[in-house]
């Protein structure tokens, strides 16, 4: 049944997608003309950078909880684990990283543990820099939601949380639990990667004419990647992104030229999972096959 409703709500929200853009055609390939090179670049190097500041994120919380990973074995895990978003369902993720991080001596539980946490932390994160950036006036509804957020995000909250859900799956606790310092590097690190996300925007909407600056950008993007994490029964977010960041930067630019720069984003940004998780696996092979020689 759920996966029926999962199937149902992509079908719809690309259906729909679909007749948006073709209703808009004229006005989205126009928008898609006025993109140069040197910015589409540009723009991808900043969502490679947003990429390693999640990875780096998940990296800090995983070696908090007990699992330090050297840096190319944990990007391989990660950024390959992360190609399982596009994939309907939520648990591809979280299953590829479990198993390819028990070969590295992770127990699954600590790489469940981890990837469930990034959600939170993007979310709360994400919310604030919505906020900060985008105004009281506009968005301070975000601000409702912090408290709940940095409730759940206290360190000794989320052990307790952790500890009983392992007990209703009879399984082992976790050997440490996490600290207020991973936690706040953590975080830091998702700060960073939403400041690198909203680059990618801002050079992407600068070349489509957006009156918006940077600042904008960041909390447009983040505001419209939150909206996207919230609505988790599609793939990545699919449709609902786009649409958000329609919404969202109908201030600064017109329907079609808004609708080329929600589909040119989504498109760099899938091409950025994909350069990473090639180089990060090439990465951990070259490693490993220099140390059998």
């Amino acid at each position: 049944m759920k996966k029926a409703v999962r199937l149902g709500f992509l079908l719809v929200a690309l259906g729909f997608g679909t007749w948006v853009v073709a209703s808009q055609w004229d006005a989205v390939v126009a928008g898609f003309s006025r993109l140069t090179w040197p910015m589409l670049a540009g723009s991808l190097v900043s969502v490679v950078a947003a990429l390693l500041a999640a990875m780096l994120t998940w990296r800090t919380l995983l070696a908090d909880l007990g699992s330090p990973l050297r840096l190319r074995p944990a990007a391989k895990v990660f950024f390959v684990g992360q190609l399982g978003k596009y994939i309907p369902g939520t648990v591809w993720p979280m299953l590829a990283q479990m198993e390819m991080g028990k070969d590295l001596g992770v127990p699954r539980t600590r790489s469940a543990a981890a990837f469930f946490l990034m959600m939170p932390i993007q979310l709360a994160t994400g919310l604030l820099v919505t906020m900060v950036t985008l105004g009281w006036d506009r968005f301070g509804w975000a601000l409702l939601l912090i408290p709940v957020l940095a409730v759940l995000l206290e360190p000794k909250v989320i052990n307790s949380l952790i500890g009983f859900g392992l007990r209703r799956l009879k399984r082992e606790p976790l050997e440490r639990p996490l600290t207020r310092k991973g936690m706040l590097t953590a975080l830091a690190w998702a700060v960073l990667g939403w400041c690198a996300y909203g680059v990618h925007l801002h050079l992407l909407a600068s070349d489509m004419g957006a009156s918006g600056g940077l600042l904008f950008s960041i909390g447009a993007f983040a505001l419209t990647w939150c909206l996207g994490i919230m609505t988790f029964v599609v793939p990545a977010g699919a449709g609902v992104r786009e649409a958000a960041m329609v919404a969202v930067m109908s201030p600064v630019l017109d329907r079609g030229s808004a609708i080329a720069l929600a589909l040119c984003s989504r498109m760099v940004i899938i091409l950025g999972d994909l350069i990473c998780a090639a180089v990060a696996g090439a990465a951990a092979k070259a490693a490993v096959d220099r140390n059998s020689v």
